[in-house]
């Protein structure tokens, strides 16, 4: 499992080739904030991504999502930008999980919303 990186962007703009992914990854909640954080995931590999990601939120009406997880697919040749939020961090842990079901040519790029 490795902590996935976030990059801050400035006035006169910061470089951000991208990192790679792997099978499971984690975002710590300090980078999360109040408002959460942009993962930008590209695909340039052969086969598409499925992106599991942990979410211990709750309905609008405060009960338990029937379930701790979701999928975004990202297809071969294509990128997603998913919007993390703050209630999404398991309180045991303190991370959000991010999950790929396939990681070759993989990158991502992480920018927490201040």
């Amino acid at each position: 499992m490795a902590a996935l990186a976030a990059t801050t962007p400035t006035v006169a703009g910061v470089l951000d080739p991208g990192a790679a992914v792997s099978a499971s990854d984690t975002i710590d909640q300090s980078i999360l904030g109040q408002r959460g954080a942009y993962l930008d995931i590209t695909n340039a590999g052969g086969s598409s991504d499925t992106v599991t990601i942990s979410d211990f939120g709750s309905t609008a009406a405060g009960n338990a999502l029937p379930s701790n997880t979701y999928t975004v697919t990202v297809a071969n040749g294509t990128s997603k930008v998913i919007w993390i939020k703050p209630q999404q961090v398991n309180p045991a842990t303190g991370l959000v999980t991010v999950a790929h079901s396939f990681t070759t040519s993989v990158t991502y790029e992480l920018y927490p919303l201040q």
